[in-house]
């Protein structure tokens, strides 16, 4: 016989209760009572009938626990569990709603809750839209009126983008799986800019594979901006909140992704006229800059008027010392030449002085010890030469003896040569 204790018993039958599915996600209707609220904000409460009763437990946070008063009549979604320390089974519930309200509508709003909580709605990582995109994937059905209005309306705003549908079921049990299998197909084909994930009005339950857990999982998961487009405007799902943005229809959509090309061109004709006021603007300071510079320039500039002025007073400063020192240099010249011609040996000559040469190599006889008796001379006078021969020394010349011991001068065509270049 095998004992056990009483922890390991326990620990057996939380661990057996848990894995039953049916008691790990299920809604229980019934009454609170004994309600009360711990200083953390749980809250601790039972729900009974006429039958039965059932300690539950609502942990921080408490969706709806405002429905919890005594007496009331509510609806609680969690799981079932068996608490070890106190031996209780016990309902731990993650939301709780009036009685009345659709199971539909707490399946939403507790998933809307698990999702948040896990930070799928968090607007830190929503992405802003391309504001010029060249492709975009639409899922939709290819039988509805949202695919055609679609096309027409970004046809008419912006022809130039485009529009690739990936075909889904937008309701009913096979929907949810074509959404999912749709963003798988987004990631297979790159090039995307936006993804419009589309469907018309319809109730809830029409609109529902919006609201599944797997549909809001690969919205969050895409790499590129999605724009959750679903039903009319005042339908909100799951895919709303997950979604980069919401469109509150479909038709909103296709005019959210795109621009207008009217209003293209008029910008561009605004960025037209302010690009020209801007260049004009422009043209017009530099050439006030030029003016001003000109104008300065003009201050700043040499008096060229008072200058040529002084260089032509210069000029004829110059010109008359110049002409004086020319005039003093010709009276100079003109005395050399008087001396040069009073000592030209042709006006020496002339006086009645000759030249007496060695016949012999043309020397100039200027001293008696110069010839001896038999030398033959030749004189030069004044019209030329004539020979002579020496007949003996010590006789002294007659008057008209020539001067011996001066210098044959330039003769006069040369004096009359530096006369002309002067």
């Amino acid at each position: 016989m095998s004992i056990y204790k009483v922890s390991q018993v326990a620990k057996y039958v939380k661990e057996y209760v848990e894995r039953d599915r049916f008691l790990a996600d299920l809604y229980i209707s019934g009454e609170v009572s004994n309600l009360s609220k711990s200083a953390l904000g749980h809250y601790y409460f039972t729900l009974k009938d006429g039958d039965a009763q059932i300690r539950c437990v609502m942990f921080k946070p408490a969706i709806g626990a405002e429905a919890l008063t005594h007496g009331a009549a509510v609806v609680a979604h969690g799981r079932v569990s068996f608490y070890q320390q106190r031996g209780d089974l016990q309902f731990y519930a993650d939301l709780v709603q009036p009685e009345g309200v659709g199971e539909l509508h707490m399946e939403f709003l507790r998933l809307k809750a698990k999702l948040e909580e896990e930070g799928l709605f968090d607007a830190t990582r929503k992405r802003s839209l391309p504001a010029f995109p060249k492709r975009i994937a639409v899922i939709t059905s290819r039988t509805g009126a949202v695919w055609h209005d679609i096309q027409k309306i970004i046809g008419r705003r912006y022809p130039l983008v485009e529009l690739v549908l990936i075909h889904s079921a937008v309701q009913g049990d096979q929907a949810p799986g074509d959404i999912v299998a749709a963003f798988k197909a987004v990631k297979r084909m790159p090039g995307f800019d936006v993804v419009i994930l589309a469907r018309g009005g319809g109730s809830m339950e029409e609109l529902w594979a919006f609201n599944d857990e797997k549909v809001a999982r690969a919205i969050h998961a895409c790499k590129v901006p999605v724009v959750s487009a679903v039903g009319h405007e005042t339908d909100f799902t799951i895919a709303d909140y997950v979604a980069d943005l919401r469109a509150p229809t479909p038709s909103a959509a296709a005019e959210i992704v795109v621009p207008d090309r009217r209003e293209l061109k008029e910008r561009v004709r605004n960025f037209e006229e302010i690009l020209y006021e801007a260049l004009a603007a422009q043209i017009q300071g530099a050439r006030d800059g030029v003016r001003n510079m000109e104008l300065r320039l003009t201050r700043l500039a040499p008096d060229v008027a008072a200058r040529r002025q002084r260089v032509d007073e210069m000029t004829r400063a110059a010109a008359a010392v110049m002409r004086r020192e020319f005039s003093l240099w010709r009276e100079q010249i003109k005395g050399k030449v008087t001396q040069l011609s009073a000592l030209h040996p042709g006006n020496t000559l002339s006086r009645g002085y000759a030249l007496v040469e060695q016949a012999a190599d043309g020397s100039l006889v200027t001293k008696t010890a110069q010839v001896r008796p038999g030398d033959a001379l030749y004189v030069q006078v004044t019209d030329g030469k004539f020979a002579t021969q020496v007949a003996g020394n010590g006789a002294k010349p007659p008057p008209q003896a020539i001067r011996r011991g001066k210098k044959v001068k330039p003769d006069e065509d040369i004096v009359s040569q530096q006369r002309m270049m002067l």
